[in-house]
């Protein structure tokens, strides 16, 4: 019960001294229950009868702070998300007081609820929480957000193996013939990126714009180092990811969410018509004098092998049609 002295309340530390100092143990740990039990009057007379029916006390207390520990997580979600000006101020107040019992695994859920509900947590409490494995495996990704984003390599680390899994995945699906009827281009974009790893690094990202400008960074490093063009697809799956989810934070900030929501379009629609066409080339007349660096991100949406498959299909059908029509292709 690490964390408990720091509290002022009596721990294992406490009891140990008082067991090895006194002359008559038992009278000891009768005097540690008395003063350390729920103080509540009208309880002790009722716990005889849980000997009666042989429940140990350990585990009667186990229960009562397990529903101790759930009322108060579900009052801090209330309270976070309530309309009340100071909310944050009391959640804050709250935390300080008891984060010293972190490290007791009963009471941990309650201290996680609290930072998982705090838009900006101490640099102290994510500092302690990084040192300790146990700690950060445990923490929830709302709090997780706030260290990676003080911290590229431990992010980095984090979502390495899913990129990893993600082109394992994607060439597995290119290159698997055991169903002929299940082709790679088969699936729409929308059922492309509801698969795990793309709501996974969403999730990661949430509405941290420094977190996915990191994941963009990753990808296309990756692209550039290895010429695989499965890192395009993630690069647009993942902002239409964050666009079915409606972060607005993050797509009002990237250049390249309307002209991906176009190209999307006409990947769902295997067709890019003269409207679609239009507004594709709009964009790129858009770009102004200083933000040729868009380009590079622009070609990543195009080099994605589905739309690259989409214009292919377009220009088929023109092709198709101008030979039906007896015309040349404009």
């Amino acid at each position: 019960m690490a964390g408990l002295e720091d509290l002022g309340i009596p721990g294992g530390d406490y009891l140990r001294e008082s067991l090895t100092n006194c002359s008559d143990p038992l009278a000891a740990i009768e005097e540690f229950q008395t003063e350390n039990g729920i103080l509540l009057p009208s309880l002790r007379p009722a716990l005889p009868f849980l000997d009666l029916f042989e429940i140990k006390r350990l585990d009667f207390h186990n229960s009562v702070l397990e529903e101790l520990s759930e009322n108060l997580t579900n009052r801090i979600a209330e309270l976070a998300t309530s309309e009340q000006k100071n909310r944050f101020t009391t959640l804050e107040s709250l935390l300080e007081k008891c984060f010293p019992v972190i490290r007791v695994k009963n009471l941990r859920p309650v201290v996680m609820s609290i930072l998982k509900h705090l838009p900006k947590i101490d640099d102290k409490y994510l500092t302690k929480i990084l040192e300790d494995k146990e700690l950060y495996s445990e923490a929830a990704v709302e709090v997780k957000r706030q260290i990676w984003q003080e911290n590229q390599a431990l992010f980095g680390d984090e979502v390495s193996p899913l990129l990893s899994q993600y082109i394992k995945d994607k060439e597995s699906s290119l290159f698997n013939h055991e169903h002929s009827t299940l082709t790679f281009f088969l699936p729409s974009p929308r059922i492309r990126r509801q698969t795990d790893i793309v709501q996974k690094l969403a999730e990661m990202v949430g509405r941290n714009v420094k977190l996915y400008d990191m994941v963009l960074q990753f990808l296309r490093t990756l692209f550039l180092r290895t010429r695989n063009a499965h890192y395009c697809t993630l690069r647009a799956e993942l902002l239409m990811a964050l666009h079915d989810q409606e972060i607005n934070e993050i797509c009002s900030v990237d250049p390249c969410h309307k002209f991906t929501w176009c190209v999307d379009a006409c990947i769902r629609d295997k067709y890019i018509d003269s409207k679609r066409s239009r507004e594709l080339q709009g964009f790129l007349d858009g770009i102004k004098k200083g933000q040729e660096f868009v380009l590079g991100d622009l070609s990543m949406i195009l080099c994605d092998p589905y739309a690259l498959n989409t214009i292919a299909l377009s220009m088929m059908k023109t092709l198709h049609h101008c030979v039906n029509n007896d015309i040349l292709p404009r």
